[in-house]
């Protein structure tokens, strides 16, 4: 194969969910949280950072650390995590990360003179008289800051959090009531206005926001003269927007960019979602005259294993943005080449026989061992790719869009397991059965299956249909040839 990338985009034993993407120095920097595979909770790992030419978003680089757990004073025991960030490039030319410290609710600002880190403690963003913003009674509940460097050189912070429901883990007193933005000083960490509301939680906000009410993960763009707002709504499983000629608002309501079940897209059902949902939060970016939004997906029957995709969008001439489809080729610029060795977990579509769910926040062993995921076999600190489609069932269908199969022969895959029934090719999600090979394996080990491909078409999806299948089987790889 060429160079290629695929989804996820950043190699598969690492998990950095909540992508920020951002052009420093003619590459893109991504930013977000940090998860540590098959930890307990969300982010257990230190801020690491990936680049890649905005020209080639095929060939990422890996930076390092760029922010330790522990260089916040307030975490010196190392008990928190640090959840979703964002960066810009402040006025002085240096570079500044806002992040908060789990369910503490505050925003905490670490400095670099370079977009690669390290990072160091700068301070908290706060009142002229030096009360953090947070901590007193009456603030709102700080989280998942978003923040912009404008052209002018005004520096805005948005933060805030839309739950409706009782949440344990928000501090007593806090109250978590929506989107709010302000205007910060020189200094990268003093409010010289606001703090303002501009979004409503569920249940507050007017009817153009019906069912899809901010919840978190505040991103801000400026395109042309517009400030384009992305936020994960109430549903959580999708990234919407809304629009503004002011980055103090008001926002006007756009629509869905992503989901990462393809919720809503071309009225699919929740019910009906081609992967497990889960929470979801990106941004997005202009690379090479091309717009992205990064997103992510989740693995291992828990909410909090999470991985980053892309895909490419377009901001018609009306402003609107439409939204995508997941697919397996994300930022390869097309179709991926129909020959060549591909891990099975590039899918864009893993749906059981009784249907996909949002994934659950703590993983039951016992659930786990019926249900159909994504997962490795290796540790986190692991740098080899030993990702895995675990529990393949009867009824399931694994999908990839999308392939050029214009010399495409036969797919082989990779399967393990003891089992027997019959694996049929599609070419699309709701497209015909055809060349169903029948296979028996009697063994736990690996065995091969080999079906022909009859579909030539340049760009084609490729869905692997399992029937009549008697057992559970695991499924590592596949081979075009």
């Amino acid at each position: 194969m060429n160079n290629q990338v695929f989804n996820p985009y950043l190699p598969l034993y690492e998990y950095v969910p909540d992508g920020e993407p951002h052009v420093f120095n003619g590459r893109v920097y991504i930013y977000g949280s940090h998860d540590q595979f098959g930890a307990f909770n969300f982010c257990h790992n230190d801020y690491v950072t990936w680049s890649a030419p905005v020209d080639d978003l095929k060939s990422w680089r890996y930076e390092g650390v760029i922010l330790s757990r522990t260089e916040d004073p307030d975490n010196k025991n190392n008990k928190h995590d640090l959840y979703a960030p964002d960066v810009c490039q402040g006025p002085d030319g240096r570079y500044y990360i806002y992040y908060a410290y789990d369910w503490l609710g505050k925003t905490g600002v670490a400095v670099s003179d370079s977009p690669a880190g390290p990072f160091k403690f700068h301070g908290y963003v706060s009142f002229p008289d030096g009360v953090v913003l947070g901590t007193r009674k009456k603030d709102s509940f700080q989280f998942d800051p978003g923040v912009l460097v404008d052209d002018d050189g005004r520096v805005y912070l948005y933060s805030g959090f839309g739950m409706d429901k009782f949440f344990p883990m928000i501090p007593k007193g806090k109250t978590p009531d929506g989107g709010w933005v302000m205007e910060l000083d020189k200094d990268m960490k003093t409010i010289i206005n606001g703090p303002i509301k501009v979004f409503e939680k569920r249940g507050f906000a007017s009817e153009e926001w019906k069912g899809h009410e901010f919840f978190e993960a505040s991103s801000i763009r400026k395109v042309g003269k517009k400030y384009y707002f992305v936020y994960s709504s109430i549903e959580g499983h999708e990234l919407c927007y809304a629009t503004s000629d002011s980055p103090m608002g008001p926002f006007k309501f756009g629509g869905v960019i992503v989901s990462n079940g393809d919720v809503g897209l071309n009225g699919r059902p929740k019910e009906k979602a081609c992967y497990p949902l889960g929470n979801n939060h990106g941004g997005m970016v202009q690379a090479n005259g091309k717009w992205y939004i990064f997103y992510h997906r989740h693995t291992n029957w828990t909410n909090t294993d999470r991985q980053g995709l892309a895909e490419e969008i377009k901001i018609e001439e009306d402003g609107s943005i439409k939204q995508v489809e997941m697919t397996s080729c994300g930022l390869n610029g097309g179709p991926l080449e129909g020959k060549g060795i591909y891990p099975a977990s590039i899918c864009c579509c893993m749906m059981p026989k009784e249907g996909n769910i949002f994934y659950p926040f703590f993983k039951s062993p016992i659930t786990a061992a019926r249900k159909t995921y994504i997962t490795q076999s290796g540790k986190d600190s692991d740098t080899v790719e030993t990702q895995y489609i675990k529990n393949i069932k009867e009824g399931c269908l694994i999908g990839y869009k999308y392939f050029d199969l214009t010399d495409t022969k036969a797919a082989v895959l990779t399967l393990k397991g003891k089992g027997r029934g019959k694996l049929a090719v599609r070419y699309a999600e709701e497209g015909e059965d055809v060349d169903a090979v029948a296979f028996e394996n009697n063994t736990k080990g690996e065995f091969q299956v080999e079906l022909p491909i009859s579909k030539h078409d340049a760009k084609s999806g490729l869905y692997f249909f399992f029937k009549e299948l008697k057992g559970k089987l695991d499924y590592f790889k596949f081979e075009l040839k």
